[in-house]
């Protein structure tokens, strides 16, 4: 049997996490190659809403969820779903949860998001240089829609810790959205205006420039499935199918696979599975000048290149299942309130997003193994963290560990 194949390090999932640290990595220097059984880019860094949302520091579990938590799992039409045939399976996350969305836990949880979202923006802006990227993002600030008429959400707690946290929102009466969007209809509602927000015209246009700059930098590309992982000593020993690596550094950024890897390692890891969904409209020109999302649906609308994607709400259950077909429903329906001439959705999409407990990504070094470092676990905010997260884990192999990384390791679990 011929001797495995040496690489410096191997990056597990090629989605927007993956190819940003191997960019960055390869950029110092280092020899990288990325493993993923599917196309790079393609999963939930394809599917999102294409928002890179700098404000989003409130954890999904917080008390204003935890309030309602009953209705929104028992309606058929909310936002926040779960398969039952799940349910079993989902128990034990489901507490942690509701741990976790306690004040003082959905708190500490506020702050840690806040840190890592306070240099995202201006990583992502580095990193677009880098990939060649820069005319794909547009800064045209992210637009919430609530429907009320006494802006009820000012009281919340989400509003609340955003303004604490220090998060640049602005609160607009009905005239003053539709200012800013004339193209919605009028309500008697309110807004409320992130104006240091960023957005993609086109994720997969956006991952394709990621990955032909790293393969510019010599990046390696297989694509096949970690199954046996062996710490022996200074190296790492991945093998799969048509693979067989010996690696000195491995990085886990499987985003909702990961949880398996993290195993094999010998860590466990509180990670389920959100079911994203999004349906695109083919569009002449668009219909909105920046993402919007209307809170009490839980989705966002987000014009890109020839399109309107509708992405979002959460559904709880695990990665074997086909597509929820009243998912796919909600999002057409909901979009229809705001632009009911929209025809037929011309694509549809379901994918998965990595989602743990405590809405913290796990940013840190194996217990087991220092040349093992996970990245994952990043739930809606893959796309808006995956720069800065590059930044942190090329600090971990250049022997220089970043403190914020302390609030992420997976030793809190």
């Amino acid at each position: 049997m011929s001797e495995a194949k040496r690489i410096e390090i191997a990056i597990i999932g090629a989605g927007v996490i993956g190819l940003c640290i191997a960019l960055r990595l390869a950029s110092e220097g280092r020899e990288v190659v990325l493993i993923d059984p599917h196309e790079p880019g393609s999963g939930a860094s394809f599917g999102n809403a294409g928002t890179f949302a700098d404000y989003a520091c409130v954890p999904v579990g917080n008390p204003d969820v935890l309030k309602n938590l009953s209705r929104l799992l028992l309606n058929a039409d909310s936002p926040f779903s779960l398969r039952w045939a799940a349910l079993f399976q989902l128990a034990p996350w489901l507490v942690r949860f509701v741990h976790q969305s306690l004040p003082a836990a959905a708190r500490a949880n506020a702050v840690a998001l806040a840190e890592l979202l306070a240099e995202a923006l201006p990583a992502w802006e580095e990193m677009a240089v880098e990939a060649g990227a820069e005319k794909l993002m547009h800064r045209n600030g992210c637009l919430y829609l609530q429907q009320n008429t006494k802006n009820r959400s000012s009281g919340s707690w989400a509003h609340k810790t955003r303004c604490e946290l220090g998060v640049r929102q602005e609160t607009l009466n009905a005239e003053e959205v539709a200012a800013m969007e004339p193209t919605l209809p009028r309500y008697d509602g309110s807004g409320i205006f992130f104006p240091d927000s960023m957005n993609v015209t086109d994720p997969s246009a956006l991952m394709e420039q990621l990955l032909g700059a790293a393969r510019a930098r010599s990046v390696g590309v297989r694509r096949s499935r970690v199954t046996k992982f062996k710490l022996n000593g200074d190296w790492t020993l991945l093998s799969g199918p048509d693979l067989d690596l010996k690696a000195k550094t491995v990085v886990i950024a499987a985003g909702a696979f990961s949880r398996e890897l993290a195993l094999l390692a010998g860590d466990r890891i509180p990670l389920e599975t959100e079911r994203g969904y999004h349906l695109e409209y083919a569009t002449e020109r668009p219909l909105l000048q920046r993402p919007v999302c209307p809170t009490h649906l839980g989705f966002y609308m987000t014009p890109m290149a020839g399109r309107l994607r509708v992405a979002g709400t959460v559904e709880l259950g695990g990665t074997s299942a086909g597509p929820t077909r009243s998912r796919f429903e909600l999002l057409g329906r909901g979009v229809r309130q705001y632009f009911p001439e929209l025809d037929c959705a011309s694509s549809k999409w379901l994918g998965f997003r990595p989602s743990l407990p405590d809405s913290r990504p796990v940013i840190g070094r194996s217990r087991n193994s220092e040349n093992v470092i996970y990245a994952f676990g990043h739930g809606h905010l893959g796309l808006t963290l995956a720069a800065i997260t590059s930044r942190l884990v090329a600090s971990f192999i250049n022997g220089d560990t970043d403190p914020l990384t302390t609030r992420f390791t997976p030793e809190r679990f």
